[in-house]
């Protein structure tokens, strides 16, 4: 299997630029079981979902995590915090001419300074100096990270906007955009509806636009991302699926999450790091449904949901999506996901590549 087996054509003008002024006001494409395709809108979930559902959402929160400055040296240094490892000391991608050696000193153009303790693949370890925590530097001087096919600077309103309406879990530099979708209102009318919701955390790291260097599916290794599933929902799923009733992951972030968890067929609690890589051989079993946006050409994250679909019903999906001028990616549309037909997804159908740290 390899990474041209998921690509597609997508004219540039398709990729979202910014959210609309109306989360819930996205397109939502719902793709049956079957392959049938129905346009409908985010806001019409409260229709589509039934009494006793479960939304599972990514409750983490993004943080202001590019920074700028400069060596000692004088050449200049654009800082990603990819990790918060302590109060003083982080794991970042650096934005340089030349790597700096341990030892360097980064000389922030908002004051402050980070000393370099060394690398670690193509991330830095980095120590902030001084008494102030990352966590308040972020917050007093951090520039939101938008994606790179955003081209344009961070405005005002993508502080809000760039952010779910739940996030409470300080930890993520990319925003798990499904949740972006949902509203406080589109939330009580789901709640009203009888939908009941669960939460997950998992920090979406810089790692996530990496795009696969190797063209063999199973050469590629994923980057690692901190997550923690709680005995709360692992017992709000078992409830749900004893009565008869649906698991809905909201974002592929949430399928990692769980899929991590998962132990002898089973979700379990669990906190702490993972790298699991899901594609087309893998049989997800944590959900019932997946509420997703559109993904990047050849990404990990395209293959994790054809994994759920099968290949060709999601590509089939993508080509009607471009034809219908849906937004894509980060402030783009939706989709409403089914799993596969028979032989979908099951382990015997191919080659599973699972590797996690727990």
């Amino acid at each position: 299997m390899k990474k041209s087996d998921f690509d597609f054509h997508l004219p540039p003008d398709l990729i979202a630029q910014a959210p609309l002024a109306e989360r819930s006001a996205s397109r939502l494409l719902c793709v049956s079981a079957d392959g049938q395709h129905l346009d409908r809108r985010v806001r019409d979930l409260p229709q589509l979902l039934q009494p006793g559902d479960l939304l599972v959402f990514n409750d983490t929160r993004v943080i202001p995590a590019r920074l700028f400055g400069h060596k000692d040296s004088g050449g200049r240094v654009e800082i990603l915090i990819e990790r918060l490892l302590s109060s003083h000391e982080a794991r970042a991608q650096l934005g340089v001419s030349k790597s700096p050696r341990a030892g360097v000193r980064i000389q922030l153009d908002a004051g402050g300074a980070f000393e370099v303790l060394g690398r670690e693949g193509e991330f830095y370890r980095l120590r902030l100096l001084g008494d102030e925590t990352l966590e308040k530097l972020l917050l007093r001087a951090g520039k939101l990270p938008l994606p790179p096919y955003i081209q344009r600077e961070p405005g005002s309103d993508d502080a809000e906007r760039y952010q779910t309406v739940f996030a409470r879990e300080v930890g993520a530099v990319a925003a798990p955009t499904a949740g972006l979708h949902f509203d406080q209102a589109l939330l009580d009318a789901l709640s009203q509806r009888g939908v009941e919701f669960g939460h997950i955390t998992l920090h979406v790291g810089a790692g996530t636009f990496q795009p696969m260097r190797a063209e063999s599916v199973h050469e590629h290794t994923m980057h690692s991302e901190w997550l923690n599933v709680g005995a709360e929902l692992v017992e709000q799923m078992r409830r749900t699926r004893a009565a008869g009733h649906r698991v809905i992951a909201v974002g592929t972030t949430v399928v990692r999450a769980l899929e991590s968890a998962m132990r002898e067929g089973e979700v379990h609690p669990f906190a702490g790091e993972t790298r699991i890589f899901i594609f087309p051989g893998y049989r997800i079993r944590s959900v019932d449904a997946l509420i997703t946006n559109f993904h990047l050409p050849q990404s990990t994250l395209l293959m994790l949901v054809a994994a759920f679909v099968g290949r060709e019903r999601i590509l089939a999906a993508y080509r009607y999506a471009v034809e219908q001028q849906y937004r894509f990616f980060s402030y783009g549309d939706a989709m409403l996901l089914e799993p596969g037909g028979p032989g979908i997804g099951s382990r015997e159908s191919g080659i599973v590549s699972s590797s996690s740290d727990p």
